[in-house]
């Protein structure tokens, strides 16, 4: 399979994503949001893919609409690798600690968009990012990758910690049901997802 790339241009926000889910090439980020960055590169190491994001948008606004639109081109992408990748696990679960922190990412790649997120940071930002941006992107992302997410920070006493481990988690739980089936199979009891 191909790296697929997706362009989103908007009056708010200019994003370019490149995801190649075969290749282990280090993440190149570029967001303005240094935080966000780093959580983006945990994702990407983690999953063991590449992921390519360069993005501008109305930071002096609010990030929140880069966040949310990096989540949407991101869930794209995942849409339309799913439809190139041929029969996948289709389900992948991970949880990751960081010293204090426990947090974990269910997945289901069904076609159906749902998600469920609990997550309770005991600071509102970690360094200047505002960690309720967190949410905003994984809905987004499960959304327009029309998979059913459950992202849960279990615990923890540092927000930041709870957030990275989350990424990670997320990584690690992509990375298992975008893999490929061997047998080929749709992995469904009704023969199609």
């Amino acid at each position: 399979m191909s790296a697929i790339t997706v362009d989103r241009n908007t009056k708010e926000t200019r994003i370019h994503l490149v995801l190649d889910l075969d290749s282990h090439v280090a993440p190149r980020l570029s967001t303005g949001l240094p935080f966000f960055d780093h959580m983006l590169n945990a994702l990407a190491f983690h999953g063991g893919f590449f992921l390519e994001v360069e993005a501008q948008g109305d930071l002096e606004v609010d990030p929140h609409h880069l966040v949310e639109d990096t989540g949407i081109v991101l869930g794209d992408a995942l849409w339309r690798s799913q439809k190139d990748r041929g029969a996948l696990i289709r389900f992948g679960a991970c949880t990751i600690p960081m010293d204090e922190a426990l947090s974990e990412a269910v997945i289901d790649v069904c076609g159906r968009a749902y998600w469920v997120y609990n997550a309770e940071f005991p600071q509102t930002h970690a360094g200047t990012f505002d960690l309720s941006l967190v949410r905003e992107f994984v809905i987004a992302l499960a959304n327009n990758a029309r998979i059913n997410l459950h992202a849960n920070c279990r615990y923890g006493e540092n927000g930041h910690h709870m957030a990275e481990a989350l990424f990670k988690a997320l990584g690690k739980a992509l990375a298992q049901a975008y893999g490929r089936r061997e047998d080929g199979q749709v992995p469904s009891t009704k023969g199609v997802l």
